[in-house]
Formats: structure tokens, C-alpha cells, sequence
């Protein structure tokens, strides 16, 4: 029977000896010590799967400790929040605050607007999930990537000073070394204190946006009591962990998470060679396609819910193009999309589509307010495609990624031009389990090879490189801590550049919460309501998988049913939603 682990000194000690550790004691807050490993742990020597057997035992025995300790720690919050509802029991749902004084901020949001029901549990909500179970496999995973890449930056130092000791080669990366060092301590110290729910520090000036704006949302935060992990909103953790790398000299430019991302886009060649395919058999129809409304609308629907689901789309229907087979066509899309139907919440693909139509002639552009890297991002590309390429509606895409990594997945203007390169690679998808055929590396080559040449002469641009406005004030605000109803107040420049765009397309589920305030409204609210002051500024699209607790637009009697039945389709990903609003 397996020895029992009870500290993280001993589930490193069980899995392999260690040969430098510097552990310190801290109080949890509840009376109890725990132990929590601040600095590096050597690999030199060590296997792979020693080193997987250490990461898995941290991870268990600290995912153990963080939910005993949460469960304990959040009784007397819940029982407060309870005593709070009973005072306020006619008030479950406060009005959402108006913007024509003082700006919102996501604390805000979270903290004057989201009334909990009496049924609510705090401990059950989509953010505290995060915050216990997937943070530390997120920050543990990031240890490891870095004393990985620790150790063999100190092995080619160690190379180098057997052959030129005091190399300028070297001295700078004994540097990144020591810099390395500390970053891993300074995530060691954020995933522990994250654990024990203490309170949010305040952001260091780091040199990049939002410093400010981001503690004096902390200190608003803190004057309700909401300033701990367990509390707080979850934008602070992704910039207080941009800041670790932003105070350095050699990391400043970083992306931990790009190499997760890369691996994962490696595992959807399969996906992408069958829509290159797809995309190449429709050339041959493309005049024909731009005057024939019916067809495009078909494809249209395919596309949006290419776009909506990703790589759970069946695209097989875009082979189906011959005349002899548009009977065909329309008969297999039908049934496919009522397949899908039951899954869609809000279903406004027939608005969408009839706004899209009345742009002909108008040379408009569409916006693209970019969610995750990989499969996703490519899928981004082909919808941006079928629109400049196969309709007369749209005659320029503009994309707009995140200025630092965020949320894991999402797309920074590094992992935007790596797409390119790395769908143009042969050898890129190493998991096909056979090699694909040439036909299908040449659909690939030439669709990616027209996006290439749309890059070049502007058809498809990224918004870091727009020339006709300030491309920093464009990208910056996707990072703030303002939901979108403060664009206008406080990002002027990107509120009137979305508003002279045909139609801006909001991807992911981070926007939507941003579009609907961060508010927990009831799900019967129109969307219209829940995007505040947006309505109306632009024609505005959200295609979302539901993986979080806001959600509108939804008859209530929908909703009634899928709780009944016990269906987590506020969180579970399986549902969706595709809201429009038009701009007014």
C-alpha cells in the first residue's frame, strides 16, 4: 500500500532525492503550517518520468490540501453571505451600474452587481474552480517548463566557461540563470499563497499597462472584503503573473504558455488538411458562389458553426458544391444544423447572416476580437477567408490578439505569425498517424499562401500593424480590467475603430463575460441589456461556448429544464450561445 504523502518536502523527497531544497514554514491562516518549496528543484540527471512522478504527487497532495483548507476556511463566508441574502431577499438582482460617472471595473461588476441567491455557493462557482483546481496544474506546469529550460541554459553556461570562462555568451546566461531563479520562486510563492486564499497583492510597476488601474481595482476590492483568491476576480492573476517576467531583463518577453499552445495545435493536422480540402473544392465555385445568396447563406452556417465549436465542427457538408448536388446540400445542412440545434441557447446565425448580406457593395471590414491560439485561430482564418474570398460582403478581416500572454490559449501577435509558418511546415503535425499526401499538403500550401499574400496588401491585417491609427491604443484595452460596457471612456480610439467596422465578431467566452459586464444576470435578460452602454455602438457578433456563469439571452424555461435535469451548461463547454446585436 502506497505511503501516505502528507507535505509537499515529502511527496518531492518520495519521488526522487532532491539535491537542493530551501523549504519554509508559513501559517495558512486557520492554525495549521504547511510546508511549500520556494526555490529550484534539479532535474540534472533525473528521467523524464521521475520528473512526471514528482510534478503528479505536488499536484495531488496540493490539490488535497487546497480543497480540506477551502471547505474549512469558507464556512463562515458562506453563512455570511447567507445572513446577507436574508436581509436583501427582495433585492436578488440589483440593477447594473450605470457608466455616466465613475468608470466600471470587473471588481465592480463582481462586487455591486452580483447579487447571490440563497442557493449560490461560493465554493461551487466557475472562478473559485479556477482558482483550486486549475491554477496549480497551470503554475505547475510552468515550474517545470522553466527549470527545464533552467537547466539547459545552465548546461550550454557550463559548456561555454570550459572554453572561454568569463565569455560575454556566458555572463549572459549565468544572468537569464539567476532571473529564471527567481521567477520560479516568485510562482512557488503565488501558487501557495493562492492555496491558502490570502490576500491579493498589489501589481509592481512592471514598465506595461494598467499598473494603476489594476490596484486601484484591488483597493475597491479590498473595502469589501472580496481582495482573496477565493474571492477576487481572476483577470489580477494573469497580470500580477505577466509582472514576474516583466521585471526581468532577459524573460521580459516571454510566453510561458506558448509551447503548451504548440503542442496542442500539433495535434489538429487531421482537422486542418480535411478543411483545406474542403476550402480548395470550393474555388472552382467561387463566381459562381458570390451570386448566389442561397448557396452562400448555407456555407455561411457552416462556417459560423466551424467557428463556434471548433474542432467539434463537422465540416464534411463544404465538399457537397456540384449543381447536381445542392439538393443535396441543403437537405444534409438542415438535419446537421437541427443535430446541432438543441445545443445552441441563443441562435441568432439568420440575423447574423441577413446583416452580412446588406453590406454588398459597401467594401466594409470585419473585426475579429481574437479568443485561443492553435485549431481555433485557424479556424478564425477560414471563416475571414470564405467572407473577403467567396462573398461580396466583406472585402477586409482585421484581427485583434491579446499584447501579452493571457488565459493559457489566447493569441499574442507571436503566436498569430507562427500560425503561418507552422501550417506552411511539412513536418509540423508529428501526430498524423500517417504522413499526409501531397494533395493534401498542396491545399494546405495554397489556401495559407493566399493568406500570406492577403497579409502583405492589407486584405488580412493584425492590429499591431494597423497604419491607420495607433495600433498600441488598439490592442491594449483586450488586457485591462474594465468590462467592454467602459470602452468608449476608456479605449476611444479602438470604440471608433470597431464602429466603422461591417461587423465585429467577439470569440470566446472571456469576451462574452467582458461584453455582459461580468455580471450574474438572470438568463432570461435580452442581450441588448446585458452589453449596457456597447449596444448599438457597432454591429457586434459573440460566438461562445459556455465554460462560465454569465449568461443571457436564454428563455428562462430553457434554462429551468437543463438544471432540472442536472446539465452544467453554464460551465460544461457542450452548450452555446451566438448573440447579435445590430448597431443602431
Amino acid at each position: 500500500m502506497p505511503v501516505q504523502i502528507q507535505t509537499l518536502e515529502q511527496a518531492i523527497r518520495a519521488a526522487f532525492p532532491v539535491s537542493h531544497l530551501e523549504i519554509e514554514d508559513q501559517s495558512s491562516g486557520c492554525g495549521e503550517s504547511y510546508s511549500v518549496l520556494l526555490v529550484s528543484v534539479a532535474f540534472e540527471g533525473k528521467t523524464t518520468l521521475a520528473k512526471h512522478r514528482l510534478i503528479n504527487e505536488l499536484l495531488k497532495n496540493e490539490i488535497a490540501q487546497m480543497h480540506a483548507f477551502s471547505q474549512t476556511k469558507h464556512i463562515a463566508y458562506i453563512a455570511s453571505r447567507k445572513r446577507l441574502h436574508q436581509r436583501n431577499t427582495k433585492r436578488t438582482w440589483q440593477k447594473p451600474l450605470k457608466t455616466n460617472k465613475a468608470p466600471v471595473t470587473l471588481g465592480d461588476s463582481i462586487v455591486k452587481t452580483k447579487a447571490l441567491k440563497s442557493g449560490d455557493i461560493p465554493t461551487k462557482s466557475f472562478s473559485y474552480d479556477t482558482v483550486v483546481k486549475r491554477w496549480p496544474i497551470i503554475l505547475t506546469g510552468i515550474i517545470d517548463h522553466l527549470h527545464g529550460l533552467n537547466h539547459r541554459l545552465t548546461m550550454e553556461s557550463q559548456r561555454l566557461g570550459s572554453e572561454v570562462p568569463a565569455s560575454a555568451e556566458k555572463i549572459t546566461l549565468d544572468e537569464k540563470v539567476s532571473e529564471g531563479k527567481g521567477i520560479i520562486e516568485k510562482i512557488s510563492r503565488l501558487k501557495y499563497r493562492m492555496a491558502r486564499d490570502h490576500e491579493l497583492e498589489p501589481i509592481p510597476q512592471d514598465g506595461d499597462s494598467y499598473v494603476e488601474e489594476y490596484n486601484a481595482d484591488l483597493a475597491k476590492l479590498a473595502q469589501n472584503g472580496q481582495n482573496t483568491w477565493f474571492t477576487a476576480p481572476w483577470l489580477y492573476a494573469y497580470r500580477l503573473f505577466r509582472a514576474y517576467f516583466n521585471e526581468t531583463k532577459h524573460w521580459r518577453g516571454f510566453d510561458p504558455f506558448f509551447a503548451q499552445k504548440q503542442d496542442m495545435f500539433k495535434n489538429s493536422g487531421a482537422a486542418i488538411y480535411k478543411i483545406a480540402t474542403s476550402m480548395y473544392e470550393l474555388e472552382s465555385e467561387r463566381d459562381k458562389l458570390k451570386s448566389d445568396p442561397s448557396k452562400l447563406g448555407i456555407l455561411f452556417k457552416e462556417m459560423i458553426q466551424m467557428c463556434l465549436w471548433g474542432n467539434a465542427t463537422d465540416l464534411s457538408l463544404l465538399t457537397h458544391l456540384s449543381p447536381s448536388d445542392i439538393e443535396h446540400l441543403q437537405t444534409v445542412g438542415k438535419d446537421a444544423q437541427e443535430a446541432r440545434k438543441e445545443f445552441i441557447l441563443r441562435d441568432d446565425q439568420n440575423a447574423v447572416w441577413e446583416h452580412i448580406k446588406s453590406l454588398e457593395g459597401q467594401e466594409k471590414r470585419v473585426d475579429f476580437i481574437l479568443d485561443n491560439a492553435g485549431f481555433e485561430l485557424f479556424t478564425d482564418f477560414v471563416f475571414a477567408d470564405f467572407l473577403v474570398t467567396y462573398t461580396p460582403y466583406a472585402s477586409k478581416a482585421v484581427f485583434h490578439p491579446k499584447l501579452m500572454p493571457w488565459f493559457v490559449s489566447d493569441v499574442t501577435p507571436v503566436d498569430f505569425s507562427t500560425t503561418i509558418t507552422s501550417l506552411l511546415s511539412t513536418s509540423f503535425f508529428t501526430t498524423l498517424p500517417s504522413a499526409p499526401s501531397p494533395t493534401c499538403l498542396s491545399h494546405l500550401e495554397r489556401m495559407v499562401t493566399r493568406w500570406k499574400t492577403y497579409l502583405n496588401d492589407g486584405t488580412f491585417t493584425l492590429s499591431t500593424d494597423l497604419k491607420e491609427t495607433n495600433p498600441k491604443a488598439i490592442a491594449e484595452f483586450w488586457t485591462g480590467p474594465w468590462p467592454y460596457w467602459n470602452m468608449r471612456e476608456r479605449a476611444g480610439t479602438i470604440y471608433d475603430w470597431l464602429s466603422d467596422s461591417g461587423l465585429v465578431i467577439f470569440k470566446g467566452d472571456l469576451n462574452y463575460r467582458k461584453l455582459a459586464g461580468d455580471v450574474k444576470w438572470p438568463v432570461s435578460t435580452p442581450f441588448s441589456m446585458a452589453l449596457g452602454p456597447l449596444a448599438g455602438s457597432f454591429p457586434l457578433l459573440s460566438l461562445r461556448t459556455n465554460k462560465a456563469d454569465v449568461a443571457v439571452g436564454i428563455p428562462q424555461e430553457v434554462a429551468d429544464e437543463l438544471d432540472a435535469k442536472g446539465e452544467k451548461w453554464r460551465v460544461s463547454g457542450r452548450y452555446a450561445l451566438v448573440s447579435f446585436s445590430p448597431k443602431c
